[in-house]
């Protein structure tokens, strides 16, 4: 029970003073230091020890120690957090904007990587822990969809650190912990769906992107809950089939719409025979048998379902 507890951090939300009162307070018995010096070294009589000589030995005691306080005063900008541990035990984090005074003997916990803020862009030691949103491009990656296929996939996740204190102490690295949960989710959400189906309702993962992205992001969010972060987004921003299946399954496609659109085309065109009979009996224009019906329906899906245009014969004289 207490392994799982030290592998399970929560966040505690430490109560710091306002550092405000903490540096006015310090100034003054500093200024106040100064003046008892100066007041009592002039007062000092040679050869004999009495208060002012205490006095004195009080304030320069004072004067090299006093700065002490200063080193607890800490400054937390917005979107910004700072994690406290006392002689390695975790006493809070500090999350609310603002100026505060805390336990001097007190260390912030460093993340290993600070790509959120502008103090790490410039090689300086950061250490708060960015709140911001932040974006993870896992570039493109080659993965068999469901009919083994390979194809080209590439997401863009939108994330931010909810759980300071899992974020620090359940991982080693926060950030590479989500770069690589990321790429595995994405390899296993899309070996469940074909690239593109014929069956309209068969998801697939151009037909239904937008399923497929709440697919990721949910199995993503459950694989990063125990670092404290927040999937906030996780968007498809490249698919395509690999370049060795691209030409082939370009055929594949085209053959495919071209099947299709024969479909349409002969439906449409038995259809368009079999009112052109119905008219034709119910208006008594003409009276034909079953051999010229079939001859007539056969010239009629000629003309209708040809990819050129028809060159018809006219015939002058009697129809038989």
């Amino acid at each position: 029970m207490k392994n799982n507890e030290k592998m399970n951090y929560e966040e505690k939300e430490l109560k710091a003073p306002s550092g405000w009162a903490v540096l006015f307070i310090t100034i003054v018995l500093y200024l106040a230091a100064i003046a008892a010096v100066i007041f009592f070294s002039s007062n000092i009589v040679e050869g004999e020890f009495n208060g002012y000589d205490v006095g004195m030995i009080v304030g320069i005691v004072w004067l090299c120690v006093g700065w002490f306080p200063f080193i607890g005063l800490r400054v937390i900008k917005p979107n910004e957090a700072l994690v406290l541990t006392l002689f390695g035990k975790y006493i809070g984090t500090l999350r609310n904007e603002g100026f505060y005074f805390v336990n001097v003997f007190s260390v912030p916990v460093t993340p290993k990587k600070q790509s959120g803020l502008s103090g790490a862009k410039n090689g300086i030691p950061h250490t708060k822990i960015s709140l911001k949103a932040m974006t993870h491009d896992n570039h493109k990656q080659k993965i068999n969809d469901q009919m083994g296929n390979p194809i080209e996939v590439g997401i863009v996740v939108v994330w931010r650190v909810q759980n300071t204190a899992k974020a620090l102490f359940n991982v080693d690295d926060y950030e590479d912990f989500m770069s690589i949960q990321a790429d595995s989710t994405l390899r296993d959400v899309v070996r469940c769906y074909p690239y593109d189906s014929t069956d309209s309702d068969e998801m697939s993962l151009r037909g239904s992107s937008q399923e497929v992205c709440e697919k990721l992001k949910e199995t993503l969010q459950k694989r990063v809950d125990n670092a404290g972060l927040e999937i906030i987004e996780a968007r498809i921003t490249h698919l395509a089939y690999a370049p060795e299946i691209a030409a082939a399954m370009l055929q594949r496609q085209q053959a495919t719409a071209i099947i299709e659109a024969r479909q349409k085309i002969v439906d449409g065109a038995v259809g368009m025979v079999e009112m052109a009979l119905n008219k034709l009996s119910e208006s008594n224009v003409c009276e034909l048998d079953e051999e010229r019906k079939a001859q007539m329906v056969s010239n009629l899906l000629v003309v209708l379902c040809g990819n050129k245009d028809a060159q018809p014969i006219v015939n002058s004289g009697s129809i038989y």
